[in-house]
């Protein structure tokens, strides 16, 4: 009997992740390794690749958040839906119970398709670190209450997820160590680090990302964000979750067991490689990722995290030990701070004192709906805004900021 396609959503398909995963299902079907039926593309802005996309893949809907974007490439038989509220329309309108769901749109913007696509009864291939940080006790209990799979995207969890196949639980677990590739400030001293420009903190050593993951990557906020969402993924309290920079980016992260034994996952930095992993999951099958020659690595390079240059995994884990709303503070400062900077309105070393100064100023309060995370970021957002001297920006502010196709991260 031949097996149905797996129907596939993807939210965020114009960016780097939407777009690496295009290319691995094109070459599961070129490969013969798996068939997938693309029922929705979600983008910000990006129409007229969205429409390119749409031709290709033959979706019956598309969301499109920007109202003014050009969809006059779109195919004449999908169905275009506009504005913020468009994802969440698509996945209603054409996701079924036991689809997965590619949720890789930037920011909290992609917080309330993930939760629409979780209520639908699909599985959920996360990339967006925000939906956790933010709502992580909004979208964990209801994952379990549903009965679907999380299964993690990024590279650091999708290797703690693998290693962690090989135990019973977490009560075997002493800690988990996410690396950390340093970005390119790593051996920049504090002095410096405050005239630190746009295109110096976009130029990342190892990874090709979209403007606001660079960002993140070069001040180590993705790292603390990654910190709280392991939290959520893994059930651990802040103390077990640890931070190592690891400039070649070979080792995406360990676990430590209680007997002393480390499982680490190797592989070269290449998104493809834990998108496939999402797609096919729980099978292996051959990759289109490049692969690792061991006869090149001569070593394995480590070191601490000097918290003094880079504060943001401190910062990390006193959200989690603060719980509630400080995950949605912390994540809306980070992006009216990423957005400042990238403005020339803040030095790129104010971004974490920014984020610890919104944290100060707003109380953490407990989550009940969506409301309440969305209520945290919008204080957050103003608070943060007033430091500035600046208004209030958008909630999508960066939901838009979409990047090319590139098959690293």
């Amino acid at each position: 009997m031949t097996q149905s396609p797996r129907r596939v959503l993807v939210l965020g398909s114009t960016g780097s992740i939407g777009t690496n995963t295009l290319a691995v299902i094109e070459h599961l079907h070129r490969a013969n390794l798996g068939r997938f039926e693309v029922a929705g593309l979600a983008a910000g802005r990006q129409g007229e690749m969205l429409g390119r996309q749409a031709a290709t893949w033959g979706p019956s809907h598309v969301a499109l958040a920007d109202t003014d974007a050009d969809a006059s490439s779109m195919p004449a038989e999908v169905t275009v839906l506009r504005g913020p509220d468009a994802a969440c329309e698509m996945i209603e309108a054409a996701a079924r119970p036991g689809d997965l769901v590619v949720a890789a749109m930037v920011g909290a913007a992609g917080i309330p398709a993930v939760l629409a696509a979780i209520e639908r009864g699909c599985d959920i291939a996360l990339a967006n670190k925000e939906t956790l940080v933010a709502a992580g006790a909004l979208v964990m209990p209801r994952i379990q209450t549903r009965g679907v799979r999380l299964i993690p995207v990024d590279s650091e969890h999708s290797a703690i997820a693998q290693c962690l196949r090989s135990g019973r639980g977490p009560e075997e677990i002493r800690r988990l160590v996410l690396t950390a590739s340093g970005g390119p400030f790593r051996t920049w001293s504090a002095t410096r680090l405050r005239s630190a420009t746009v295109a110096e903190a976009l130029d990342h050593p190892t990874w090709k990302m979209g403007e606001k993951v660079t960002i993140d990557s070069a001040s180590l906020m993705n790292k603390a964000l990654e910190v709280i969402e392991a939290h959520w993924l893994f059930g651990l309290e802040a103390d077990r979750i640890d931070v190592v920079v690891h400039p070649p980016s070979i080792v995406h992260s360990f676990v430590e067991f209680v007997d002393g034994s480390v499982l680490a996952q190797l592989g070269p930095p290449d998104m493809r490689t834990p998108i496939q992993y999402a797609l096919t999951w729980p099978a292996r099958v051959d990759g289109c990722s490049r692969r690792l020659d061991f006869s090149r690595l001569s070593s394995l390079e480590f070191e601490p995290v000097d918290e003094t240059r880079f504060p943001a995994p401190a910062l990390a884990r006193e959200v989690i030990r603060a719980g509630g709303t400080a995950g949605a503070i912390f994540n809306r400062a980070n992006e009216i701070a990423v957005e400042a900077f990238l403005a020339g309105r803040l030095p790129f070393s104010e971004i974490p004192s920014l984020v610890a100064a919104t944290l100060e100023r707003v109380p953490a309060t407990p989550v009940s709906d969506l409301a309440d995370v969305l209520a945290a970021g919008e204080a957050a957002a103003r608070v943060a805004s007033e430091r500035l001297g600046a208004p209030t920006p958008s909630t999508a502010c960066l939901a838009d900021r979409e990047s090319a196709s590139h098959p690293l991260k």
